[in-house]
């Protein structure tokens, strides 16, 4: 059974792609049942990916067929199918079905549902194909598949053009990344034996034996540069909040389940490289804490919750990248199964916390400006409790998900700076491990922040002149309400929305202590293909760790209570006086949310903060107006030097056939005779003179 289920891994990528073909070819007809087709085959890809989880091995793979045969390039279709690969497939299957099983009530209405879905199965078809993929060619194919995917799903209502805009910035931008992974993919089929880009050759003891250091270290970069693009980071996560344009189950999928978390898995996959270039694994785990702490810095003054945790996504994506970057030769196993955790539990209640901002979104009418409503946990009560398992998860609260995953990248790094392969630069591991420990109190306050100003305080709804409605009477994302939608507004949805955050609700609270201190998840990632040429770690009992990232979770959650949870006059009265009292500070007719001369002190900070530290408005001033004034001198140079070359050329026989040959063209019969005897008789002299 087991070998059944590998030869025949490639209808895990099939399922979705089938389910794509139906709904885009028969959507005319089957109109919104054009969901059935693609949540079918992404859910049956689900099932098969569960019997592969169970079959997975080390050397376990399957050639499918033979793509490229040309000279000396020679790669085939080949599926590998071990422990990451069957991990990533189950989580992302999982996901994905959960999240069209969403969308098919979010978008009921739309009138592009059927492109819709037919878009989201092509989309999972590149993410499992990038996750089955052997060798590194064929990664970067489906690499570029889920590219255009986002960009195709970013932009679905082409015609906002601020969606149009951040489609085109988020294909843009990944572009940059991209070329960073060709130049790698080139300079690997160089110097691989026989020039073989399978991961099983060139990750191989013998193969990155035999490589030069400066080699090792530059295609380890150069992956990097790729990750930053994909996975969102400093300098290139600019395109990931922008891409909350899209309709909220893009969103979902996006930061949970497919695309941001490729670039994770690349260098996790890559690590038997990165273990032997320790000054890049450096680098990788400087550039992770630093944008866990700029995203999660401008996170905390936003007021739209979808951007709120967007820039939570490409905080968290940090930490993973913390986690990876610390992997030295002799905690580098420990290091991997770290990110990779954080990555599986941060599927679960990331897709949760997103689906639940667009089940509010769903009932406020598209309104999803956190001042603009309040107190929803009357209204919304399967909501407001999902999304509040989803917050502890992401704050790091025991018993919750993230505790578990986050504290063992906390811990990776603390050991990552006493370790004597970090070159004598440990104390940087250990200002990252401090950076982690801030951000981890910053996340705590902003998701804190996110859900009392949505689900607590006084009831806030807005009205329908509010919403952001189209005048054609449909709201930014498609939804008709008719005339009676003012009556719904606050409503909680429907099951077939619900259900799905019920059940990510419950992964949220159970994956992390199912799998994380009972070692099942390392135990399984054991059987990655070249996991054991990677030292293991020494396990250390660490229990200051865990209690200091709980505590300023705690702190920061306490901290949003106090400031954003605006009780009413009876629930503060039968509050305890120490926090009464405080509360009745903050809260007596100081509207914002720091008092007296501590805000006036941190208005530069935040206002940087709501301004997103200016990063785009650098980005335009400088890389935008650069790259246009470049574009400029290149079509002055094309148009008047290139162009006029070309028109010369044709412009200068043109003028000798005009004003020289023509005239001799007269129609004269004895003009003719004469110049051919003239003619006759300068040959002749030639060839008198030069005989």
């Amino acid at each position: 059974m087991s070998h059944f289920l590998i030869s025949n891994a490639w209808l895990v990528p099939f399922l979705p792609l089938l389910g794509a073909i139906v709904a885009a070819a028969g959507g005319r007809w089957l109109e919104e049942r054009a969901s059935y087709p693609v949540v079918a085959g992404i859910g049956l890809a689900f099932l098969v990916s569960l019997g592969l989880l169970f079959s997975a091995g080390p050397e376990a793979r399957t050639v499918v067929c033979q793509w490229l045969d040309a000279g000396k390039l020679h790669v085939p279709i080949e599926f590998r199918v071990d422990g990451m690969t069957t991990m990533m497939l189950s989580m992302v299957t999982f996901v994905s079905t959960l999240i069209a099983v969403f969308a098919m009530g979010y978008m009921a209405g739309d009138p592009g549902y059927p492109r819709f879905f037919a878009v989201i199965g092509l989309f999972v078809f590149s993410m499992t194909g990038l996750v089955l993929s052997g060798n590194y060619l064929l990664t970067y194919v489906f690499w570029e598949g889920v590219g255009v995917c986002s960009y195709l799903l970013i932009g679905f209502w082409y015609s906002r053009p601020s969606a149009a805009a951040a489609a085109k910035k988020a294909f843009l931008v990944n572009r940059i990344g991209d070329v960073g992974f060709a130049i790698a993919i080139f300079w690997m089929w160089s110097i691989a034996p026989n020039h073989d880009l399978s991961y099983e050759v060139f990750l191989s003891k013998s193969t990155l034996g035999m490589i030069e250091l400066s080699a090792i270290e530059g295609i380890a970069l150069l992956l990097f540069w790729a990750a930053t693009a994909k996975s969102a980071q400093l300098p290139l996560y600019v395109w990931l909040p922008d891409a909350m344009e899209g309709p909220t189950p893009v969103s979902a999928l996006i930061h949970a389940a497919t695309m941001v978390t490729a670039g994770v898995y690349l260098i996790a996959r890559s690590m038997p490289l990165l273990v032997m270039a320790p000054l890049v694994q450096m680098l990788v785990c400087v550039v992770g804490g630093l944008t866990a702490l700029l995203a999660a810095s401008i996170a905390l003054t936003q007021t739209d919750l979808k951007r709120v945790l967007a820039y939570s996504t490409v905080s968290q994506l940090g930490y993973m990248f913390m986690g990876l970057g610390a992997g030295m030769k002799d905690v580098a196993q420990l290091a991997i199964v770290a990110a990779m955790f954080h990555l599986f539990t941060h599927a679960f209640f990331k897709a949760l916390l997103f689906l639940g901002s667009g089940s509010v979104m769903h009932a406020m009418g598209g309104v999803i400006d956190m001042r603009r409503f309040g107190g929803l946990r009357r209204r919304m009560p399967y909501t407001c409790w999902t999304f509040a398992i989803g917050a502890l998860a992401l704050s790091g609260i025991f018993p919750f998900a993230g505790f578990f995953s986050k504290d063992e990248i906390l811990h990776v790094l603390k050991v990552a700076s006493h370790s004597p392969e970090a070159l004598g630069y440990g104390g940087i591991y250990t200002g990252v491990f401090w950076i982690a420990i801030v951000t981890a109190f910053l996340t705590a306050f902003y998701t804190g922040r996110a859900f009392f100003m949505t689900f607590f305080g006084p009831e806030r709804l807005p009205g329908r002149e509010e919403a952001e409605v189209e005048p054609a009477g449909a709201d930014p994302h498609g939804h008709d309400h008719g005339e009676g939608h003012d009556a719904h507004f606050g409503h909680e949805s429907g099951l077939v929305m619900t259900v799905p955050l019920m059940v990510l609700a419950v992964c949220a609270f159970s994956v992390g202590w199912l799998f994380g201190p009972t070692h099942l998840f390392e135990h399984h990632l054991e059987k990655t293909f070249a996991f054991d040429h990677l030292q293991p770690a020494v396990p250390v009992a660490d229990w200051a760790t865990p209690l200091l990232g709980l505590t300023v979770g705690l702190l920061g959650l306490g901290l949003s209570y106090v400031l954003y949870a605006n009780p009413s006059p009876e629930e503060l009265a039968a509050m305890p006086s120490f926090l009464r009292l405080p509360l009745s500070y903050v809260l007596d007719g100081n509207p914002s949310p720091i008092p007296g001369m501590l805000a006036t002190r941190l208005r530069p900070l935040y206002e940087a903060s709501v301004h997103k530290f200016y990063v785009d408005e650098f980005y335009e001033a400088t890389v935008v107006r650069l790259t246009l004034g470049t574009a400029k001198v290149v079509e002055f140079l094309d148009v008047y030097l290139v162009d006029g070359l070309v028109r010369l050329t044709a412009w200068v026989p043109r003028i000798i056939g005009r004003e020289v040959l023509a005239p001799f063209q007269n129609g004269l019969v004895q003009f003719y005779a004469a110049v051919t005897a003239l003619g006759v008789a300068g040959l002749l002299w030639i060839l008198i003179i030069f005989r």
